[in-house]
């Protein structure tokens, strides 16, 4: 019999025992007074180590547990840290202690009393009461051995916050990360919106959505991939300035920079530009990263990044060329570019567009040196559907990539506001479609029609921010970031 299995039993038998004893297994009537951290600071304000009167009603998952009889010392950890405490039957009773005596690690306990210093000087609880909260049938992990394969933290998120501290101050910190990046746009004057999750066309991304279909209005819809094009009709309607903190679903493969299900910050500014944009970026990173860390330098994965401006702007082309070692003289010739991908071994799917040739050489031979942070401009109106065309070069757009530690964390560029133009490349896209490329726009007529009421010149940008999370709390997977992963079902 497996070890584990043998251990559950037991502790189910002992469960019903106690049952059978009139024990309540899970009562629901105590009343917690201070957390640890609390206490923590209490004794951070005592000016001596003399026995302290003041009386605490804690409670807590027991973590450590060391018997000697008549007494034990045990730790339990609740939300906010770790204690030590003393259960001495003198102190508690002996019914309380017998009790006491049926506990295991992993169950939850309250205690009440007053707190010491013991002869090595921690901190401890001395209770004058103890009692059951919550029986736990099945055994932690064992502590030496801890929660390692990462496939099992994910999938049991609850054992990977109990056994690995570190883990919950990652989502502490994201969710910090998250309110700063708000607060700082509700500062700029911004409106937190939301926007539909369903959507009838789904748009604003070239990424192939999730289906799903309503049973009373009999219709298909999509999960959004992007809000790009809801936000946008908000600014139509009058709201200069608008944001939306929310999730995307994209169909697409799951790895250690992709999750299907991922949180992206979206945000449009009326009479803006995608250089004021670039500029708004960097004071933005700056004021979160010292807002929630305290610096804007940190170390991702051993790479020094620094968020100090001004950063590095450098074209595609440049980029291409520069960093990637591609002869400039290839850039307008699909098929040296297809042959030269060929001779890297790079695998080329979507052949007949060269804007996307160049994109999928620049993420193969640029992206992962652009540590420190780099705007990446000049992208091709191909693959930019949605940006507004360059007025020095009508075959480019005025749009950016924002590239930290190896990743994309932003794209953005100045809107396509021209419903004819932007009608154009919805056609250019539905053929795109047609010829198989399932990541290809849809035409959205009621967009176009919004258009066509006038869009003030914008310009928007959205964030990854699963990914720029990844880069604050040095985690070299997405999955880290995110509390409940997207997993391949298993049967238990």
């Amino acid at each position: 019999m497996d070890e584990s299995s043998e251990v559950v039993r037991q502790r189910r038998e002992k469960a019903k025992a106690l049952a059978d004893q009139g024990v309540e297994l899970y009562p629901n009537d105590f009343k917690v007074s201070h957390s640890v951290e609390d206490v923590r600071k209490h004794i951070g304000k005592k000016d001596t180590a003399a026995d302290d009167s003041t009386f605490f009603a804690m409670a807590g998952r027991i973590v450590g547990l060391r018997s000697f009889g008549r007494a034990a010392f045990l730790h339990f950890k609740d939300y906010t840290g770790q204690l030590q405490a003393y259960v001495k039957k003198d102190e508690v009773g002996e019914d309380a202690y017998e009790l006491f005596k049926q506990v295991d690690i992993g169950d939850f306990i309250g205690i009440k009393g007053t707190i010491f210093q013991t002869k090595t000087g921690e901190w401890t609880l001395l209770a004058k009461g103890i009692c059951l909260l919550c029986k736990a049938v099945r055994p932690l992990p064992e502590k030496f051995h801890g929660l390692r394969d990462p496939e099992k933290r994910y999938r049991q998120r609850y054992l990977d916050l109990i056994m690995n501290p570190g883990v919950r101050d990652i989502f502490i910190n994201r969710a910090r990360i998250i309110r700063a990046f708000r607060d700082y746009l509700l500062e700029q004057g911004f409106l937190e919106v939301e926007t539909p999750m369903m959507q009838p066309i789904p748009g604003g991304a070239e990424a192939t959505p999730f289906k799903t279909f309503h049973n009373a209005l009999g219709m298909e819809l999509f999960l959004r991939i992007a809000p790009e094009l809801y936000l946008k009709r908000l600014v139509i309607g009058g709201v200069d300035r608008v944001f939306e903190i929310n999730r995307n679903f994209r169909n697409e493969g799951v790895s250690s920079r992709h999750n299907p299900e991922f949180t992206m910050l979206e945000f449009y500014a009326a009479y803006a530009t995608y250089d004021d944009l670039m500029n708004f970026t960097e004071e933005m990173f700056r004021f979160v990263t010292q807002r929630v860390f305290g610096a804007t330098h940190f170390t991702y994965q051993g790479m020094n990044i620094d968020l100090d401006g001004p950063w590095r702007r450098l074209t595609l082309k440049e980029a291409l060329s520069d960093l990637g070692g591609i002869d400039s003289s290839l850039f307008n010739d699909r098929k040296r570019l297809l042959d030269f991908a060929e001779s890297k071994g790079i695998h080329i799917t979507k052949k007949g567009r060269r804007g996307k040739i160049l994109t999928k050489l620049f993420d193969v031979l640029v992206e992962p040196k652009l540590t420190e942070p780099t705007f990446i401009t000049g992208y091709p109106v191909e693959i930019s559907p949605l940006a507004r065309r360059s007025s020095s070069d009508p075959d480019m757009t005025e749009r950016f990539e924002l590239f930290i530690g190896g990743y994309e964390i932003a794209n953005g560029f100045s809107e396509l506001n021209d419903p004819i133009d932007q009608k154009k490349r919805f056609l250019d896209q539905a053929k795109n479609r047609e010829e198989g490329d399932e990541e290809a726009h849809y035409m959205d007529e009621d967009y176009l029609l919004a258009l066509e009421y006038g869009m003030p010149p914008t310009a928007g940008e959205g964030i990854g921010v699963d990914r720029f999370v990844m880069l604050l709390t040095d985690a070299p997977s997405i999955r880290e970031v995110i509390l409940f992963p997207l997993l391949k079902n298993i049967s238990y």
